[in-house]
């Protein structure tokens, strides 16, 4: 395969077909997207069938198990794929969205338009239902897509694919408004990258190593982040029925995800209190504790049984483990944890736990990340929780989109002008 021709093919018939779908109707998109969901459903043992042989490969090949974690299809996981595209045709159009007109002196009304970017390039890692969401969300975004999937899920992505495309055609669009690049060649994604002239905008979905790579070498606007080295903080106020829970559903539901915690801050004054209890839970799921001194004092008092303790190093502090591991460390209070996160922190989520209002909404205002929470699981990071449907990805830049990657986040604004005859003077 010349890799050149075949992804410049692909970019001239997604710039056509962004041109057709930017002038679509939110009928017709809904239309697709339906028709996508009934597909999927209809599909669901061809798409079992095609990522069982995936993960017979990844797991021929070594894959870690996070990876396979991320790779594996359920039923649930098909279902809940068909969901997520009809929740996105749900959901309002922005295309079009017509905010914030104003007279001005001279007489004409200026205003602004939402409007798509063009076309997507989405490169991503071992989620096959990657592919779904992102059709879905840059098809009603107006946007049309190029997405390169992982070559672990080749199998599942083109099954899916193909339950894209018949979705399109059901509504009466054009098929290559999403395309999924076939070659698992690298070639394909350093062409994707430097296509100007084709692509608006990459959005790279995977490991630290893809998305610098990218960054890097691409021609083309990026909107990333590079890892989740998330916090949270247990404040001194914090309620003690709320510590554990948090704690445990943020560290332990997934150990695979960009918004699982990866840090422990616990403020010195009620560490005592907190710790064993916090190190008895994370014991019984096997996490391993990397600990500063003091914390790790005060857990080998606990005498926690099964609890796995290692002394932290500064490296800790920075690390995104993608596995049954958390760095623990006391601070002073707020002003510390504040610091401590500003400065480690890959600027994904953050969460505080206390009662305090005062040190809860200086956390929200002091914390530089994508997103922030009170009282609340770091897990909640995500577009399906935030109400967006779906989300294209997590950004940590802070021009354009930040934090999940939703409709809005696809989508651009011009400036617009009612007149009635009025010239310049």
């Amino acid at each position: 395969m010349d890799i050149q021709h075949y992804m410049q093919t692909l970019g001239r018939q997604a710039r056509a077909a962004s041109r057709t779908l930017a002038s679509a109707s939110t009928a017709a998109k809904n239309s697709a997207l339906m028709a996508m969901a009934a597909e999927i459903r209809a599909c669901s043992s061809t798409l079992l069938a095609a990522n069982a042989a995936d993960l017979e490969t990844a797991r021929h090949n070594g894959l870690e198990d996070a990876l396979i974690d991320r790779l594996t299809l359920t039923a649930k996981g098909i279902e809940a794929m068909a969901a997520g595209l009809e929740q996105v045709a749900a959901l309002p159009d922005p295309v079009g969205e017509i905010t914030d007109v104003k007279r001005r002196p001279s007489g004409i009304q200026v205003g602004k338009m939402r409007v798509p970017l063009g076309v997507i390039g989405i490169i991503y890692e071992a989620r096959p239902n990657v592919t779904a969401d992102a059709a879905a969300l840059c098809l009603k975004s107006g946007n049309a897509a190029i997405l390169r999937g992982g070559k672990e899920a080749l199998n599942a992505n083109q099954a899916i694919a193909t339950c894209v495309r018949a979705g399109l055609a059901a509504a009466g669009l054009p098929e290559t408004a999403v395309q999924v690049v076939e070659t698992t060649d690298r070639a394909a994604v350093g062409e994707l990258i430097t296509m100007p002239e084709f692509v608006d905008v990459i959005v790279p979905r995977g490991g630290k190593s893809l998305i610098e790579r990218i960054s890097r070498e691409a021609r083309v606007p990026v909107i990333k982040h590079l890892d989740g080295n998330c916090h949270v903080y247990i404040d001194e106020q914090a309620d003690p029925a709320k510590v554990v829970p948090i704690v445990e559903n943020s560290k332990t539901q997934r150990y695979g995800t960009c918004n699982t915690t990866e840090s422990l801050l616990v403020a010195r004054t009620v560490a005592a209190t907190f710790l064993p209890e916090i190190g008895r839970m994370l014991a019984g799921q096997g996490v391993e504790m990397r600990a500063c001194a003091e914390s790790l004092a005060i857990l080998r008092d606990a005498r926690i049984a099964n609890a796995k303790l290692v002394a932290a190093t500064d490296q800790d502090w920075q690390e995104e483990y993608l596995a049954p591991i958390i760095a623990i460390k006391l601070v002073d209070g707020l002003d510390e944890a504040i610091t401590h996160i500003n400065t480690y922190s890959s600027g994904h989520t953050e969460a505080i736990v206390t009662e305090n209002y005062t040190h809860a909404m200086r956390f929200l205002r002091e914390v530089d990340s994508a997103s922030v929470m009170v009282n609340a699981s770091t897990r909640f990071a995500d577009g399906f929780e935030y109400g967006l449907g779906a989300e294209i990805g997590i950004s940590t830049d802070k021009i354009h989109a930040r934090g999940p990657v939703g409709l809005e986040g696809l989508t651009s604004q011009k400036w617009i002008v009612f007149g009635n005859g009025e010239v310049r003077s």
